[in-house]
């Protein structure tokens, strides 16, 4: 009973700071002055600074800036634009045509990017003009391209393996290395959706494209080579262990100056422009992370979490009953918050439960991952549904409808990573 008091008061505290337009990191921290003043006599002050200082000097942590940063870089250049005119000859043979474009090339940018938003923006501002000349159906336009995004989150370098990693202190590279094939399987999974769906698809009915020979599609392809030795450099130094993710996360950014000045899109405004949107991004996560740390303390203060994962471990589920459990619970988290923001509230209290079920941190890491996903598709809250309002000036249900195959999709590759958990451990373990 008396842990129930504290849970309502938590969640009270938390939705009135929320409610009222507090930032997340701010809103987490009110929560944890509350709990500390409550339940601990210790100085808050003090414990905050100490506790905000930690969380803010994690060495590897350094990687989400550069990240970011490299990210910004690439979209303002021209990648978007060439990636199309690379990817689309070999695509448009396949059954679904030129809409493929939208997932391959959402695959490829999120290599390099780590954001969905960034992947969505950027692939979508080049993608959704050409596929509309082409007469595709409008839903499958958006709906494929606000899901594709999402693969920002999984494929390396992604943002959200990388705050799962430092919340959890993981490995960063192998959680990196362990989003690769399940990336890639999700966007297959995709890719099958909108090749079974121009068989059945009443509204399908896209111009032709003018055939090409082989010659001409391999003379195409070369404007994908900046883009993909950029994602080798990235990868590959990390796989080959001559970087860290931090260090990989400078040579990315030496990159993308590189690509952006090679193109003629380097400028001292684009530059300019680049830094600041990535500082304003990673003090948002930083602040967040920040508040999440100050908020796991004051909750072992409280004891709740142990007490949480000894209520269900009481329970005595099933790996897969847990599993179901979490499933359902962040994505109605999801509906509130962003993903970001969803893993650091919740990890004090899911990763005590996770280490006693015996489940494997690394594949979690992936299967939290995918959850948050879909919270980027579901509204009210969804973050792509926002930027594609934005780009598309449709209404959100619009959207949200035209995403709903992509959200099912999801739910599939959650089942198909419990079936097949090595999907996202085989890699890992055979890092050498």
């Amino acid at each position: 009973m008396e842990n129930l008091s504290i849970i309502i008061l938590f969640l009270f505290v938390l939705f009135t700071l929320l409610g009222t337009g507090v930032w997340v990191g701010l809103a987490l921290m009110g929560v944890a002055w509350v709990g500390m003043e409550l339940f601990t006599t210790r100085p808050v002050g003090d414990v905050m600074l100490t506790t905000i200082w930690s969380a803010s000097s994690s060495w590897t942590l350094t990687a989400l800036p550069m990240f970011i940063w490299m990210g910004e870089i690439l979209y303002r250049t021209r990648l978007s634009e060439d990636m199309f005119k690379g990817l689309a000859p070999w695509m448009a043979p396949l059954p679904g045509g030129l809409v493929h474009t939208n997932i391959a090339g959402c695959t490829v940018f999120a290599a390099v990017s780590g954001s969905s938003a960034a992947t969505l923006t950027t692939v979508g501002k080049m993608s959704i003009p050409e596929l509309r000349k082409r007469e595709y159906p409008e839903k499958m336009i958006i709906g494929t391209l606000t899901g594709a995004a999402t693969l920002g989150l999984m494929i390396p370098p992604s943002l959200t393996l990388i705050v799962y990693g430092v919340t959890i202190n993981e490995s960063i590279t192998k959680l990196f290395f362990a989003g690769i094939l399940p990336g890639i399987v999700l966007a297959a999974m995709f890719m099958g959706y909108v090749a079974i769906y121009s068989k059945i698809g009443k509204d399908w009915n896209p111009l032709k494209e003018d055939k090409m020979t082989f010659g001409q599609k391999v003379q195409n392809s070369r404007f994908l080579i900046p883009v993909l030795t950029l994602i080798l450099v990235v990868i590959g130094s990390m796989y080959l262990g001559y970087a860290t993710a931090t260090e990989a996360a400078a040579f990315g950014v030496i990159g993308g100056l590189i690509l952006a000045a090679t193109q003629g899109s380097l400028s001292w405004k684009t530059f300019t422009e680049s830094l600041m949107g990535a500082t304003r991004t990673s003090a948002m996560i930083a602040l967040i992370l920040a508040g999440a740390s100050f908020l796991s303390l004051s909750m072992g203060f409280t004891g709740l979490p142990r007490a949480l994962a000894d209520l269900i471990a009481g329970w005595e589920l099933s790996r897969f009953e847990l599993l179901m459990v979490l499933l359902v619970f962040y994505i109605i988290l999801g509906c509130f918050l962003d993903g970001i923001s969803s893993v650091v509230l919740t990890m004090a209290v899911v990763e005590p439960m996770i280490r006693e079920a015996g489940i494997d941190l690394i594949w979690f890491g992936i299967f939290i991952v995918v959850v948050v996903e879909m919270a980027q598709i579901t509204p009210p809250i969804g973050f792509n549904l926002f930027v594609m309002q934005g780009m598309t000036n449709h209404e959100m249900n619009y959207i949200a409808r035209a995403a709903i195959p992509m959200f099912l999709i999801m739910v599939v590759m959650v089942f198909v990573l419990i079936a097949f958990p090595g999907l996202a451990t085989w890699l890992p373990q055979n890092l050498r």
